[in-house]
């Protein structure tokens, strides 16, 4: 039986023919062998079997892992000792199938052109990787990088330790993990930086707990499993305040999106409740919004041309097109969804990859199952990032499907486009908002416009802040007075003694429609002797609004 650290059974095999005598798990927890009467049985950590050996040695009764996890040695029943090569890795990109053939020899499959190369190295090989048209391969003592496009002319360099446990890729660079530290280098071999942390331990890290991508890292720490440190991919310094991000419980696995700009930067990752969390990287001083985007999430992966994140929820495998949709507009992530029924796969599947519109996942069997995503929100987010709107809204009039328009709505508010925003909105038939943007556009300042952006986001803070440091105080109560934030109307118009009779006598007007008398002391005690005169105060709004239209006049600033 296999469990995780939580005690959840993940595997349960079938009895064997004979006791089984030993068992032992390879040092990067990838792989472990099992001994019995003439067996010797190679299984991954999900419990699946890569190999059944029947040597003639009587039982294995210990078995050993080299360091690098290449070999075992196995003392047996008949007093020989057994060693035993690992072979036969499979790595596969695109068009490529790479597979280990001997200890070290690696054949590269092309299946579109059936063409053949065999690769040799001087030391056995001990891991590699091949994403994002690199081979990178890690031998006892050197590190190999192939460029797809040519086998014969790898570049290598000296490895500090040959123990390399653990190699991750990203567009621009990959990182090379050993029981010294994390190593960054370029795909030209150049080295970038080491990243540290207190307490750092190397030799337990694996794919789940560390992600990198072009311009950033993240390492879950072992010693507080709530914990993510982020760096920065170039110097290798802790990104932002210093600070690392911290969650409420144990921390599973963890994936960072892959596109866009470095403020953009997004996580997302897996709690031990097996519920899905995403926010974003950047943080400087105020606490980060962690936002919960699904439940029962078994395995997570994001595409690696676009900011899509694909996931295996309970019995459901599910893409979410645009997950920043929950920091823009929450009511629309559910239409941004795509769900398929995922009981097909079995318990306990796992994400492999996912690249381009392939997502490859691996059955609780060992068996690979592809599965193929529209092609459509990838050519939605191309657009978008290189801000073509016009040619957004031509694509979903194309495809006539409500959940890439939900995208584009959400695209378009989040690059503050009002103009694709109004259109998608009115595809998907959300009315209300299409006449709050409307209401939007009719603003004078383009202050007051950023500042509902914002409002229609729900990030009330900081519209207000951002009225307040353009000078529209007035603006800043309203929108308190409109949200019912009573408290808060007051002490801005307390504060900047302006509008202290606007707020009561909205106040007032709103306790009479629900027939209430006013108990709070702090009204009561500014609303002593004060009439209230609605022609004053309406005169005093339209005077506000009047100046806020000459400031607009008078900025240069255009109108978005």
């Amino acid at each position: 039986q296999v469990w995780d650290s939580f005690g959840r059974v993940l595997y349960n095999s079938q009895p064997h023919e004979y006791p089984i005598t030993s068992i032992a798990w390879a040092l990067d927890g990838e792989l472990f062998a099992v001994g019995s009467f003439n067996t010797l049985r190679l299984c991954d950590k999900t419990g699946w079997s890569y190999a059944l050996e029947k040597p003639s040695t009587g039982s294995i009764f210990a078995i050993s892992w080299s360091i690098d996890g290449t070999q075992l040695a196995g003392a047996c029943g008949n007093g020989q000792v057994i060693f035993a090569h690992v072979l036969e890795q499979h790595w596969e990109w695109k068009n490529l199938e790479i597979t280990l053939i001997k200890r070290r020899t690696m054949r590269v499959h092309n299946v579109i052109n059936d063409a053949v190369d065999l690769l040799e190295f001087r030391d056995r090989v001990i891991k590699a990787s091949l994403n994002y048209g690199y081979l990178v391969v890690s031998t006892s003592l050197q590190c190999y990088v192939f460029s797809t496009k040519n086998w014969n002319t790898p570049l290598i360099f000296d490895l500090k330790e040959g123990t390399v446990s653990l190699i991750l890729q990203a567009e621009r660079h990959f990182l090379l993990v050993d029981g010294g530290g994390l190593y960054l280098y370029s795909y030209e071999g150049r080295f970038i930086s080491s990243p540290k942390y207190p307490g750092m331990r190397t030799d337990i890290l694996n794919a789940k707990t560390v992600s990198l991508s072009n311009d950033t890292l993240a390492v879950k720490d072992k010693a507080d499993e709530k914990v993510i440190y982020i760096f920065e991919a170039l110097s290798g310094k802790p990104l932002g305040d210093g600070k690392p991000l911290t969650h409420k419980t144990e921390i599973v696995e963890i994936a960072l999106d892959q596109k866009g700009l470095t403020s953009e930067r997004k996580v997302a990752f897996i709690d031990k409740n097996r519920d899905l969390f995403i926010t974003s990287v950047k943080r400087f001083g105020k606490e980060q919004k962690i936002v919960k985007i699904g439940t029962m999430v078994q395995s997570l992966a994001w595409n690696d041309t676009s900011n899509i994140l694909c996931g295996i929820q309970d019995s459901r495998f599910t893409v979410w097109y645009y997950p920043n949709t929950v920091y823009v507009d929450k009511d629309l992530l559910p239409k941004t969804l795509y769900e398929k029924d995922a009981s097909e796969f079995s318990k306990s599947a796992q994400i492999v990859s996912f690249v381009g519109n392939q997502i490859t996942l691996r059955r609780a069997d060992g068996s690979l199952v592809h599965l193929h995503m529209s092609p459509y929100p990838a050519i939605l987010h191309g657009h978008v990032s290189a801000a073509r709107w016009q040619e957004g809204v031509r694509l979903c009039r194309f495809v006539k499907d409500q959940t890439l328009w939900a995208c584009l709505a959400a695209m378009a508010v989040a690059n503050k486009d009002m103009t694709t925003a109004e259109i998608a909105y009115a595809a998907i038939g959300e009315i209300d908002k299409v006449q709050y943007i409307n209401s939007i556009k009719d603003l004078p300042s383009k202050e007051s416009r950023l500042a509902h952006m914002l409002l229609f986001s729900g990030n009330t803070q900081e519209a207000e802040t951002l009225l307040l440091q353009s000078g529209l105080v007035y603006q800043a109560i309203q929108v308190n007075i409109n949200l019912y934030n009573w408290e808060r109307a007051l002490d801005l118009a307390v504060k900047h003694r302006t509008h202290v009779d606007t707020v009561l006598a909205y106040r007032q007007k709103f306790l009479e429609d629900f027939g209430k008398k006013e108990t709070n002391q702090r009204f009561l005690q500014y609303a002593e002797g004060l009439e209230v005169d609605w022609n004053k105060i309406k005169a005093k709004i339209e005077m506000e609004i009047a100046k806020e239209r000459e400031r607009a006049a008078a900025s240069p600033a255009v109108r978005t």
